[in-house]
């Protein structure tokens, strides 16, 4: 039955029950004994009872209602109806006929009898749909209700169909359009908004979000109404990743937090970024990091002649490299076990690969665990850049990419510090050297290795607690796929010299990072799983900046690119306090490492704990919508 014809049966059957109604409460007047003078009165007085009641039902939307749907306050809509309806019958009886012959006690018994008649035969039907209802889940199958009633959600209800596990009792969409319409016979039974009262309705066990190319704002809201519905859910890969054939449509996975936090899709100019990758030999080191790994699945799809990766963990190379020989089994790959700081390993394997672009993307990158051991973070953070640039640079490579942090700025810790020094090192070589060397700067990346995500999955994973520092403790995030790509696209726009910084929206309070993560869990936080703070660690800032004060920042052709412009240091100097670095390094002094940084980083300084409001930071681009519950 088409949504008009069922939409005519109802309106039907309501003017049947008030035919009914004003016949029934007539007749009891005269115990059910009619003559014929009451006959006439009763056929001259029901048609005018009909037309007064029906266009009242019309104009109260009692026909906007799904009879599944039968519910309170459906119950609360008739009897407004009824109760206007028989004011109106009555005003229009006193009218025409002055109530000549008419029982008054007729019109104090016909609302009882239409409320019972219109009432009674809905709860009946939705007693009737829950039955039918509990039958199949005792089939054992799910119920699935799908949000999104588009292609995606369209192509996916096609093959749960066919899988014969699911049962996908119908869609939500905010197209008002297709409020009512059927999709290969599944109802669009309303919008988001409706989530909660139609999963407790249908009975839904799980909720599917087939919306691949939503934003986070409206995953975010989505997840909002499945919390509130308290049902499971599910989303669909990303639009990446179905596009890219990483990702099937029917493979559901759980919602994460990148989910939440990342941004709408960003605009590449991947022609340029492909003319200075396609065809060349390209060299990513930290290769098996996580922003070495993404780098290079992202370069292999470019086509580059030849992608050498250096990692020094034996377990990390293998891993990428198995990766990538099956994801691409056309690339070039060479896989190089070696140390950046190794200058002799170096040395070797950019003579024998002669790489025309190198990422550098090795680096520790643990604040507390560095604070301890700074002649360790000196040699692979400072030493080891200075190695690969100095090769790359006598070797003749054309572009060098140095990954720099936020927490190069300002530093109040020896990582920071040495990240700082690597960046002084890239842009003063640049001065004078052939080789474009580019600096991009940015912040914390959603999952990467040591990042406090996968923390916090393990300690919920336990029952909690989860481990917070401090109430007010902020940072940056960016998914490792976004920061990879504006990696590619400064590359690929830099010049030489250049120090760019990722525009990385508005800092995130972890504390509410943290109480997401416990929800997209499916547990209370404060109930299921504490949140437990501990005390800023050694090295640690409230506030992460992104540029100093005295670098004026300036756009670049890409929105969410802004270049830092700072003064370049006097190289004599500066190579002189990295020889003393490689000697304190080979004698074990860390404190003479520190006194070394402090020298060539004089802003280094210890952290302000209570420091109450955030440094400035890169303004967020126009097109970036930050999640609103995590504005600080």
């Amino acid at each position: 039955m088409t949504e008009f014809n069922r939409r005519v049966a109802v309106i039907f059957h309501d003017l049947c029950m008030v035919a009914l109604a004003w016949l029934l409460a007539y007749s009891s007047r005269y115990n059910f004994s009619l003559g014929d003078a009451e006959w006439v009165t009763l056929a001259t007085t029901l048609p005018v009872v009909v037309l007064a009641q029906g266009v009242i039902l019309w104009r109260l939307g009692l026909y906007r209602s799904i009879w599944r749907f039968a519910s309170i306050p459906d119950l609360w809509n008739i009897l407004r109806a009824v109760a206007l309806g028989t004011l109106a019958a009555g005003l229009m009886l006193f009218l025409f006929y002055r109530l000549q012959g008419i029982p008054r006690s007729s019109l104090l018994l016909y609302p009882l009898f239409l409320v019972f008649l219109l009432g009674a035969p809905r709860a009946v039907y939705r007693m009737w749909k829950d039955h039918r209802l509990n039958l199949r889940k005792l089939a054992g199958r799910q119920r699935v209700l799908i949000i999104g009633a588009g292609r995606a959600g369209e192509m996916l209800a096609r093959d749960m169909r066919r899988d014969g596990d699911y049962l996908s009792v119908g869609y939500l969409d905010d197209d008002r359009r297709l409020k009512g319409a059927k999709i290969h016979g599944l109802p669009v039974l309303g919008a988001v908004d409706d989530l909660p009262a139609v999963a407790e309705n249908m009975a839904v066990d799980t909720v599917v979000i087939a919306m691949p190319s939503a934003n986070s704002q409206q995953m975010q809201r989505v997840v909002n109404k499945c919390e509130e519905a308290k049902v499971a859910f599910r989303t669909l890969p990303r639009l990446d990743d179905l596009l890219a054939g990483r990702a099937s449509i029917n493979e559901l996975r759980e919602v994460v937090i990148d989910d939440l936090l990342g941004r709408d899709p960003i605009s590449l100019d991947w022609q340029a970024i492909s003319v200075g990758v396609a065809g060349k030999t390209v060299l990513v080191s930290g290769a098996g990091g996580s922003i070495g790994a993404e780098l290079c699945r992202q370069l292999a799809r470019l086509s580059p002649n030849k992608l050498v990766i250096i990692e020094r963990s034996e377990f990390h190379l293998y891993s990428i490299e198995l990766e990538l020989r099956h994801a691409f089994p056309d690339l070039v790959l060479q896989s190089c076990l070696a140390d950046v700081a190794d200058s002799v390993a170096v040395e070797h394997i950019l003579t024998l690969h002669r790489p025309d672009v190198i990422f550098h993307a090795a680096a520790y990158k643990h604040v507390p665990l560095l604070e301890e051991q700074p002649r360790e973070a000196v040699r692979n953070n400072v030493v080891g850049t200075k190695v690969l640039a100095l090769a790359a640079d006598r070797l003749g490579c054309k572009t060098f990419v140095l990954i720099s942090t936020d927490k190069a700025v300002n530093p109040t810790n020896v990582m920071g510090a040495t990240k700082r020094a690597a960046e002084l090192f890239c842009q003063a070589l640049s001065e004078r050297s052939n080789t474009h060397f580019i600096t991009v700067r940015f912040g914390n990346v959603l999952g990467s290795a040591g990042s406090v995500v996968p923390l916090f999955k393990r300690q919920i994973a336990a029952g909690g607690p989860v481990t917070v520092t401090h109430p007010e403790i902020s940072r940056y995030f960016m998914t490792i796929p976004e920061a990879c790509q504006l990696i590619l696209q400064a590359g690929a726009m830099g010049q030489g010299g250049e120090i760019f910084v990722l525009d990385m929206g508005r800092p995130i309070k972890i504390a509410d990072l943290a109480d997401q993560m416990i929800r997209l869990s499916g547990k209370i936080p404060g109930e299921d799983v504490k949140i437990n703070f501990t005390g800023l660690r050694a090295g640690e800032k409230l506030f992460e900046e992104l540029f100093y004060h005295q670098e004026q920042l300036g756009k670049t052709s890409h929105d969410k690119i802004l270049l830092a412009q700072s003064n370049v240091v006097d190289w004599d100097r500066l190579n002189a306090l990295l020889d003393a670095m490689e000697e304190s390094c080979g004698t074990y002094d860390q404190d003479g490492l520190r006194l070394l940084l402090k020298a060539l980083v004089p802003e280094m300084q210890e952290p302000h704990v209570d420091s109450t409001q955030p440094p400035q930071h890169v303004a967020p681009a126009a097109n970036v919508i930050p999640l609103n519950r995590y504005n600080a």
